[in-house]
């Protein structure tokens, strides 16, 4: 009825959905949701700190916050080392992205993706009418480096998203394929959501390089999901563009006050983050034992798993069924794998301890 007011160009993306919250899967598959472990959405299992819960309990929520949430600028200046004035925020790192897709592509612009990687990249340049021309990795996730220049030379795209480590498979960016394409003079945007489980920033290349934008996020190693707070490092000729074209009020006081209080308490978080860093090895070598997977190297909070000798959509039904949620994929470049989460170490017991059940138990082919 409502189609012909609706955008066009916007109708091929109406099949994109949400996904089925964890509830209504544990329903569907005789879970008690309170029993559910949730591996799937690269979530903190250990949350915020502390003293997130003590700064959201004081705050004037009847006044509007800081447009330009200076406190918190000047906060995320002295933990990334660079001025207030290279820092724009967004509501959440997925808000970030959209933005950029608004100021830097928009309609008649072209940007290009290295696939498969965070699908917020495409659907935010689509969102603003750009196109989005789309780059293979190979098999085993490398960008051909050849391939990707031709296509910058020849289409010209008003930006290039990558992330570094890279989601679904978890690896870095290697320095020689961003400094290739810096040197192209085409815009580049750096994904760094993962960048406290890596220890490794492109950060430091920013002052030389204005063509280069770097996307993080609160939502990982500080436990801040819900709140939605990320942040973007850029050229501050950038940063004011982009602050012209944002709501004035998108990031929330709440977040606000949440990411100053977890950068004033960034030694507990950091040490929540090397325990997952911990277990995320441990896991790596557990899940190597077991004949249908080939688990990726990992520089994230998540391990990629290609199935094989067994069908990876029957493989994660079987880990729901025995309360475990991970992460599958439709597309037909992941078809055959998934994705899991690192959690506690309990988490990882009963996630081992279910997938010995389905060795046992699951017909599957030799190694």
């Amino acid at each position: 009825m409502i189609e012909r007011w609706l955008r066009p160009d916007l109708r091929d993306l109406f099949g994109y959905s949400m996904s089925a919250s964890p509830d209504d899967l544990a329903a569907a598959y005789g879970v008690s949701p309170d029993r559910l472990i949730r591996l799937h959405a690269n979530e903190n299992v250990y949350g915020p700190s502390p003293r997130v819960y003590a700064a959201l309990a004081q705050g004037a929520w009847h006044q509007y916050p800081d447009p330009r949430g200076r406190a918190l600028r000047r906060a995320l200046a002295e933990y990334t080392g660079l001025g207030p004035e290279w820092i724009a925020l967004g509501n959440g790192a997925d808000d970030v992205i959209d933005l950029l897709a608004r100021l830097l592509i928009g309609p008649g612009r072209t940007a290009l993706i290295v696939e498969p990687t965070f699908e917020m990249y495409a659907l935010s340049v689509r969102w603003h009418g750009g196109k989005v021309l789309t780059l293979q990795r190979d098999e085993a996730f490398r960008i051909p480096l050849a391939e990707l220049l031709e296509a910058v030379h020849r289409h010209r795209p008003a930006a290039v998203f990558l992330a570094s480590p890279n989601n679904p498979d978890g690896a870095l960016l290697p320095e020689e394929i961003l400094h290739a394409l810096l040197a192209a003079d085409v815009m580049v945007i750096v994904d760094e959501a993962y960048f406290e489980f890596s220890d490794h920033t492109f950060a430091g290349w920013l002052p030389e390089h204005p063509n280069l934008v770097i996307v993080r996020t609160f939502s990982k190693w500080a436990g801040l999901a819900a709140l939605r707070l990320g942040y973007a490092l850029m050229h501050p000729e950038l940063v004011r563009a982009y602050d012209e074209i944002r709501p004035p009020f998108n990031v929330n006081l709440a977040a606000q006050q949440a990411a100053l209080a977890s950068l004033e308490d960034r030694a507990y978080l950091m040490a929540n983050v090397a325990r997952l860093v911990a277990e995320r090895e441990r896991l790596y070598r557990a899940l190597q034992e077991f004949p249908f997977l080939r688990p990726l190297p990992s520089r994230t909070n998540f391990i990629l798993c290609r199935v094989v000798n067994l069908d990876a959509h029957r493989l994660w039904e079987e880990l729901l069924r025995r309360g475990i949620l991970v992460r599958r994929y439709t597309s037909p470049e992941l078809r055959n794998y998934l994705r899991i989460s690192v959690g506690r170490p309990e988490h990882t017991g009963a996630l081992l301890q279910a997938l010995t059940e389905i060795a046992r138990e699951v017909p599957h082919g030799p190694s």
